[in-house]
């Protein structure tokens, strides 16, 4: 069961989540926070797997709140902000869902919630194993292809369209934005260490300067915005 609460000033925030998650059998609401400060005085007693965070609220912003957490649950953030969402994916949410959001994108980010990790754990934190259970379908060349997501190499970017490049030398060319590989890909395996490239982490063989060297002898560049990812990674073998 994933114990949930919604961190919003808006009341029909809270009914439309309500509603969304209330089609989720495993889901269960805990508790309603119209602000920053309630939702902090609630997380002293009571552990929860997720909150859904609204961050433009009096007293105390969403950021904020999640700053003052030793050890913050899994976050979904839920706002009509877009420029917030690279300090976002910096604090490690889940997913940023743009308001007004679909039941369908909903779902998309819920279903990224692990209901089974360790409390206070991350997914980040969770070696991932691989699983011939684990694919998912891409079409390209008009065929669909069946895809392991261990046995991709890195995704590159190719204007409205990505490269896959796959452990058996494959390159799959599909029609697709690199931000759908930011949704679809595990993040406890997979870093965007660039605006056009998202790499295997199990894949790296050495990291220098501002580039990264995969199998294969595969090279590629650490973007500048994304250095903080790459130096967290680095930082968690430590």
């Amino acid at each position: 069961m994933i114990n949930y609460i919604i961190v919003d000033d808006e009341p029909l925030a809270h009914e439309i989540i309500e509603e969304f998650a209330g089609t989720l059998s495993n889901f269960s609401l805990k508790a309603n926070c119209y602000n920053a400060l309630e939702a902090m005085e609630y997380l002293k007693s009571n552990h929860v797997d997720l909150i859904f965070l609204d961050l433009n609220m009096p007293k105390l912003k969403g950021f904020d709140l999640l700053k003052t957490l030793a050890n913050p649950p899994q976050i979904i953030v839920t706002t009509a902000y877009s420029e917030f969402a690279l300090e976002g994916f910096e604090l490690s949410v889940l997913d940023y869902l743009l308001k007004p959001f679909s039941f369908e994108r909903f779902i998309k980010a819920v279903n990224k919630v692990s209901d089974d990790i360790p409390k206070h754990q991350t997914p980040q934190n969770i070696p991932v194993e691989s699983n011939e259970n684990s694919y998912f379908f891409i079409k390209g060349d008009k065929k669909h292809h069946r895809i392991n997501p261990n046995d991709i190499l890195f995704v590159e970017a190719y204007g409205n369209y990505c490269k896959i490049y796959m452990v058996s030398e494959e390159m799959i060319v599909c029609h697709e934005k690199i931000s759908s590989f930011d949704e679809i890909l595990p993040e406890n395996i997979f870093i965007r260490i660039h605006k056009s490239f998202i790499i295997s982490i199990n894949k790296i063989k050495t990291i220098e300067g501002n580039r990264i060297k995969l199998v294969q002898n595969h090279i590629v560049p650490i973007g500048q915005t994304y250095k903080n990812y790459v130096s967290k990674l680095i930082n968690k073998s430590h």
